[in-house]
């Protein structure tokens, strides 16, 4: 194999992915949501997820999460609600500010993946798509 390894040049990808989502987020007027109060929201699950989730799937301590997670309420694109299975947890679910801006993420998202498929062409993406979704199997715990 020549060049790079192949986790850095992931790495670098999904680095301009996720520097052009903040750019398109800022210019739609959340300027407020840095990238890592976005990485944190990024781990959040249509019905809710709990501090200690956020924490253990990002790598990062507890009360690290739960800064972010307490950033993110502050500026109104989360809040905590009752954890339907334990009454005695709370679970942090997307507030309609931070759905307003995952649909701004998630176009800019699209916008990028046809921007790869008209470089790469529709069969190497598909490959690539394949590849990365075979690898995940081995790489991501939380599958």
């Amino acid at each position: 194999m020549s060049g790079p390894h192949p986790g850095l040049l992931m790495f670098i990808g999904a680095r301009y992915v996720e520097q052009r989502i903040n750019d398109a987020v800022v210019a739609a007027g959340f300027e407020d949501l840095t990238p890592a109060m976005a990485r944190a929201a990024a781990r959040l699950r249509e019905d809710g997820i709990r501090v200690t989730d956020i924490a253990e799937q990002a790598r990062i301590t507890k009360q690290s999460a739960s800064a972010l997670v307490d950033q993110l309420e502050r500026c109104g694109y989360v809040e905590r609600v009752p954890d339907p299975a334990d009454a005695r947890a709370r679970l942090v679910v997307l507030a309609p500010r931070g759905r307003a801006a995952q649909a701004v993420a998630r176009r800019e998202e699209r916008a990028v993946e046809r921007e790869w498929r008209r470089h790469l062409g529709a069969e190497r993406m598909a490959a690539l798509q394949d590849a990365l979704v075979a690898l995940r199997e081995v790489t991501d715990p939380y599958l």
